[in-house]
């Protein structure tokens, strides 16, 4: 990826559930490096995009590229392999498999197997209550505790990208701190983020952008240098909610 490179781009994709289009020609970039959020009100396409994106579902038009290349014709396991990672919300972990066992199974990409010890030793540095707990069963684990170990999951498939659903849904305050710290920490490891979250303080704690969704369209771009505070961007969300 030559350095004029973003690293994602999509180009008026649309896509949706048996007859119904969600994304209605969304357009949008996260540039190498670069933290992008967005929010919106619920049921407006955030989650289908970042399912789109992931080829969880398949586009109906418009193009997606990751790192210069087009991915949206890829199988999902492949665009993992690329290095493009989604951590959906709800936390979907194998209840009776322990920590370790999770994370060591993460890394099942040859580019993952190659880096996976030093991988494993940065998710157990950066949630250290992961590795007190390493031989535990994930069901064991509290909600935020979980939410850590899906971050960690994506950290041993040793992305290029992380893609974040709602990251902090049901945490508690001090928790959702925990993870604004864990997740600026990644990204100055110089990996891009798009996160998707309801939270706009914790949003614009961390990224450098912001996208507006809105009945599957994208209708505001934010970026955090023009001065927008946190009241001006509500306003923007319950105006668009209200008028949904």
């Amino acid at each position: 990826m030559s350095d004029n490179t973003n690293a994602l781009d999509i180009v008026d994709l649309r896509a949706g559930y048996e007859a119904s289009d969600v994304l209605h020609g969304m357009s949008l970039h996260v540039g190498a490096n670069e933290r992008v959020g967005l929010f919106g009100p619920n049921g407006h396409g955030k989650t289908t995009l970042l399912n789109t994106i992931s080829r969880v579902i398949r586009p109906r038009a418009g193009s997606v590229r990751f790192m210069g290349e087009p991915i949206d014709k890829l199988a999902p396991h492949r665009i993992v392999g690329r290095g493009l990672i989604h951590l959906p919300q709800g936390n979907h972990l194998f209840p009776d498999m322990q920590i370790m066992e999770t994370l060591e199974l993460a890394a099942f990409t040859p580019r993952a197997r190659q880096d996976m010890k030093d991988n494993l030793d940065y998710v157990l540095g950066l949630f250290p209550r992961l590795a007190e707990r390493r031989h535990q069963p994930c069901k064991t684990l509290s909600g935020g505790e979980r939410q850590m170990l899906s971050i960690g999951v994506g950290l041993m498939c040793a992305p290029r990208m992380l893609m974040l659903d709602e990251p902090t849904l049901g945490l508690s305050p001090k928790l959702k701190d925990e993870l604004a710290e864990a997740i600026a920490e990644i990204s100055r490891r110089g990996i891009p983020l798009m996160l998707v979250e309801q939270d706009i303080a914790f949003v614009l704690s961390l990224v450098e952008r912001m996208y507006l969704v809105d009945h599957g369209e994208i209708t505001r771009e934010i970026n955090r240098s023009a001065d927008v505070d946190h009241q001006q961007i509500m306003d923007m969300y319950f105006g668009s909610e209200g008028a949904s």
